[in-house]
């Protein structure tokens, strides 16, 4: 399936580029462009303790980006451009599964190498931003571009950012298609379970810095023939001494089906437990969880709790969902919750999770640029199917080492570790034990 965007968003950037040479407004469009590649060199072993198959990867992704300023004026214009570029290097014999998304697959293995490229044309006016393009990545409690293995989800349509208001930062936007994290293809929208798809995402929210120390969020989303999500949020950091301080984070979503959802084709699979209504989206989550900060060692826990009638829901991709995609790599879709952890979810009707994470930054002692993580989660009282299960429960260990060269001339050359340790009882997800290894560095030419 061609990238459908691209053809538009190409015309567009062609335009802008010929506005940002005509009447000689191109001084910030070229002084304040930025031109990178980044490179990714990233070893993948997913080891299936329930006796299925295992997945070992090896792959490099290059990554170019150019990102131009804006032309002079009281409405501004710029381009940004982005190539990607995928080499598998080794996956081991027999364990490369077909439907995966690490990287692309041929029918009968992994893909040797595969390439995609997007553009994006943006203008500006006053503190307000516009972008129409394919390569959009949203950050936002409702939706998240997943940037959590070689190549990164991009999304196509159109974006806007507002910030005319002091302390309030306003975002919103229809999006219609999206491209997976080792595909080159865009798909359309849909949910977990479904065979049908959408191409109108609309989003709206915004966060509001209430004071210096508290932050306020209401997001809201709609995925038209899916279903709607209400998001509310609080982030408060609370200043104990000089170098200690108790963070606050609370998280409230609120999603319910809309249009045709539930019909055949538009169900939503409920993560494959219990629903109250069959294939309908119906679900309140809400999460808590309290950091504290002492130096350079931090200690958080939470609770998140999802309600009973249904599990949580976030996007998916439709190839994904409906098999036609499957070998295409388009899968991995991250939803905002510390739930969604290496290996498991933590998602499904009834489930209370308790988790928790110690943090170690070993700059005080003389190395910097070296951090550590474990954290732990354990999920209980999962609705299955058929109802609650006596055993239906999961949990998982985490752990995670980064360092970044500080200096010299490997200087942001980066290094991460990443083990996850998945075990349930009653919920039919396969034990598991992920060991991901990543090197990644940038170098920037502007």
């Amino acid at each position: 399936m061609p990238n459908r965007l691209l053809p538009a968003a190409i015309p567009l950037a062609s335009l802008t580029i010929a506005l940002t040479f005509s009447g000689g407004a191109h001084a910030d469009f070229l002084e304040d462009s930025k031109l990178s590649l980044g490179m990714r060199n990233y070893y993948y072993n997913s080891d299936n303790r329930s006796g299925g198959a295992d997945q070992k990867e090896w792959a490099q992704s290059f990554k170019l980006d150019y990102l131009s300023g804006f032309t002079e004026g009281v409405v501004g214009f710029g381009v940004d451009l982005q190539g990607l570029v995928g080499v598998h290097l080794d996956g081991g014999e027999g364990h490369h599964p077909m439907n995966n998304s690490f990287t692309p697959s041929d029918g009968a293995g992994a893909e040797t190498t595969w390439a995609s490229a997007g553009a994006t044309a943006k203008a500006r006016y006053s503190k307000t931003e516009f972008r129409y393009g394919s390569t959009l990545t949203p950050n936002l409690p409702v939706l998240i571009a997943n940037d959590g293995r070689l190549q990164p989800q991009t999304y196509e349509g159109g974006m806007f950012t507002s910030k005319e208001i002091d302390n309030l930062t306003i975002t919103g936007g229809q999006l219609e298609h999206a491209k997976g994290r080792a595909s080159t293809n865009s798909t359309g929208l849909a949910v977990s379970g479904a065979t049908e798809e959408s191409n109108k995402l609309r989003l709206a929210g915004g966060d509001w810095k209430a004071t210096k120390d508290l932050t306020l969020q209401y997001y809201y989303l709609n995925l038209e023939n899916f279903y709607t999500q209400n998001f509310l949020g609080l982030v408060h950091v609370l200043p104990l001494t000089d170098d200690s301080s108790l963070k606050t984070d609370l998280r409230y979503f609120k999603s319910d089906s809309d249009g045709k959802n539930g019909d055949p084709g538009y169900a939503f699979n409920n993560n494959g437990g219990y629903a109250k209504n069959a294939g309908k989206v119906d679900n309140t989550t809400w999460s808590a969880m309290f950091t504290y900060t002492l130096g350079s060692q931090s200690l958080m826990l939470g609770r998140q709790q999802v309600s009973d009638d249904g599990g949580f829901v976030w996007l998916s991709q439709a190839n994904v969902v409906n098999g036609n995609g499957a070998n295409e790599g388009e899968g991995g879709i991250s939803f905002y919750s510390f739930t969604d952890a290496i290996v498991g979810q933590f998602a499904r009707a009834g489930e209370n999770t308790n988790f928790g994470q110690y943090t170690y930054d070993f700059a005080n002692i003389g190395i910097s640029g070296l951090k550590t993580a474990v954290g732990y989660l354990r999920g209980q009282n999962i609705r299955a199917t058929n109802g609650r299960g006596p055993d239906a429960h999961e949990w998982e260990t985490d752990m995670r080492i980064d360092y970044v060269i500080q200096d010299g001339m490997m200087k942001g050359f980066g290094t991460t570790l990443r083990h996850g340790t998945y075990r349930s009882g009653g919920t039919g997800i396969a034990n598991q034990d992920q060991t991901r290894l990543v090197f990644n560095y940038t170098y920037n030419f502007l």
